[in-house]
């Protein structure tokens, strides 16, 4: 019976851990069109975490360039800084809205072919608890 409780219990413990790929919202993903020999792109999404456990953006990816990363964007003057940003913390009922020109956003490098308006691209968020999550981004005509 103490067998049962303790693995009943840490059953709990590791459920409580995980968080549901439900509790993560991915709203209004789009991307900005390029030029033709442009190399980068840049997407934008919303996340939302509805869930009661904190959670990670950790990774993202996309087939239509050679990698993908959150960079940050801040204004110093008038020069503009951006560096990657490693992972960003979800907290319960935190929400992280990407836009250009402010705060964070995906950055597409190595592109494949050039983003046209009104296409669909996919990409591909992975989460350290909720895993990956998969949505399109349409792209603006900027």
């Amino acid at each position: 019976m103490k067998r049962t409780l303790t693995a009943l219990a840490l059953l709990l413990a590791a459920a409580s851990a995980c968080a549901d790929p439900a509790d993560i919202v991915i709203d209004h993903a789009h991307a900005r069109a390029t030029v033709p020999g442009q190399t980068t792109g840049a997407a934008y999404v919303d996340i939302e975490n509805r869930g009661k456990t904190s959670d990670r953006l950790i990774k993202i990816s996309s087939p239509i360039a050679q990698s993908a990363e959150v960079h940050s964007m801040t204004m110093d003057g008038t020069i503009m800084r951006m560096r990657e940003v490693p992972q960003i913390e979800l907290k319960p009922a935190a929400k992280v809205a990407m836009a250009a020109n402010e705060g964070f956003h995906i950055m597409l490098i190595g592109l494949k072919q050039p983003l046209r308006p009104g296409q669909k691209i996919p990409l591909a968020l992975r989460f350290e608890k909720a895993g990956r999550i998969d949505v399109e981004a349409v792209v603006d005509a900027n």
